[in-house]
């Protein structure tokens, strides 16, 4: 029971560990394109540079989680299925925020 249990919380916060990644991706994927637009592009530069601690944090936190989940202990990847879990919640959040910043209409 231990070890499936382990599987799952591994891969819960596997899970999140690539949310918390895509919300890093995304935000430089912005920085780039606001970088190549110049002065025309300073406020999205300046809300992303604002961003990159909240997409770091969630990022090192889901990680954390993923490395708890590599013990054979119930209780510590019971603590990495939440960790990682919590910050893919969080960095979907947060990136679904960013998004509709920044989406525009056809």
């Amino acid at each position: 029971m231990g070890v499936v249990f382990g599987i799952v919380a591994a891969v819960i916060a596997l899970v999140g560990l690539v949310v918390a990644l895509g919300h890093v991706g995304y935000l430089a994927l912005l920085s780039s394109a606001a970088k190549k637009r110049g002065i025309s592009g300073g406020t999205t530069t300046d809300y992303v540079n604002g961003r990159w601690k909240v997409a770091g944090g969630t990022a090192g936190v889901a990680l954390l989680g993923l490395l708890l989940t590599a013990g054979n202990s119930v209780p510590i990847d019971l603590v990495g299925l939440l960790l990682g879990g919590g910050a893919g919640i969080y960095a979907k959040q947060a990136l679904d925020s960013t998004r509709s910043r920044f989406r525009t209409l056809p």
